[in-house]
């Protein structure tokens, strides 16, 4: 019977939850080196905190032991505290199982759910993307915007999986699957406008243009603006440039991409526009 302690006072199995005995008989388990170890529905009975820190121990003793574990789970907080390389998904459509490598937790999550969603599915890599198209749609396709739902679904691997199933008519509804501008075309697939990653893009142009209204928008001065993105266009990792202009404007990542993405909306070709947006008309 397993006993735990919590600061000063200690309580045995009789008094826990199924879920802390069964992880603390699990954690007390001396695993063999180079062993396979096989868990079903690693989260039962478990709070999301309980959850993340048991993946981070399972990793520390995967090192320890040079072991290698296989999990299922319906958990967005254990997928998180996974590495999309770590994450596979059995993807049922038309009949038809697939293993899909590398997906979000987003993605994973929205195909586990029973809720009714809107009439079109627009799949981006990641949380950028979908910032990125939403203004897009929002700005130039008012009337199919509120029609669709946008899924980020991670490694552009797993796009191009989709890619495939798209171009298979495969899913079971609309869907158009969208790769960022700085990869090849793929079956399937779209490639949203600019030709480079979305950061990349809305920061160039945003350059440009003196950075536009944006300084309006997040309600900052517009030399602190100026220097806090230019100097986040100096690090050789985009993805780090809204996170670094954020942290020196003292405003919200989320609110500053934002921000940004509407102001370079504003100012894209509406000729440019409606090739993102016929697609999406068609589709639904």
């Amino acid at each position: 019977m397993p006993v735990i302690s919590k600061g000063n006072t200690a309580y045995s199995g009789f008094h826990q939850g199924s879920g802390e005995t069964t992880i603390a008989e699990l954690l007390q388990t001396d695993l063999t080196k180079y062993s396979l170890v096989l868990i079903d529905e690693i989260e039962s009975s478990l709070h999301p905190r309980a959850q993340r820190r048991l993946i981070r121990d399972l990793a520390e003793r995967c090192r320890e032991r040079e072991i290698q574990i296989i999990l299922s789970t319906h958990s967005p907080y254990v997928l998180e505290e996974l590495p999309f390389e770590a994450r596979k998904y059995i993807l049922e459509a038309g009949g038809v199982r697939e293993i899909v490598s590398g997906v979000s937790p987003q993605f994973a999550m929205t195909k586990m759910d029973d809720e009714d969603y809107p009439e079109l599915d627009l799949y981006v890599e990641d949380h950028a993307a979908k910032t990125f198209l939403a203004e897009l749609i929002a700005y130039h396709g008012k009337d199919v915007f509120p029609r669709c739902q946008i899924i980020p679904f991670g490694a552009a691997s797993v796009g191009h999986a989709l890619g495939q199933m798209v171009d298979g008519e495969r899913f079971p509804r609309p869907s158009l699957v969208y790769l960022d501008g700085d990869n090849a075309s793929a079956p399937g697939c779209l490639l949203l406008p600019g030709g480079d990653a979305p950061e990349q893009v809305v920061f160039n142009q945003l350059k440009k243009q003196s950075w536009g209204n944006l300084w309006s928008r997040i309600g900052r001065d517009i030399s602190l603006v100026d220097d806090a993105c230019s100097r986040a266009m100096t690090l050789a990792d985009h993805h780090e440039w809204v996170r670094l202009a954020a942290n020196q404007l003292k405003c919200g990542g989320d609110t500053l991409w934002q921000a940004m993405c509407a102001e370079w909306v504003s100012k894209f070709s509406a000729a440019e526009a409606r090739k993102v947006i016929r697609p999406i008309e068609e589709a639904i």
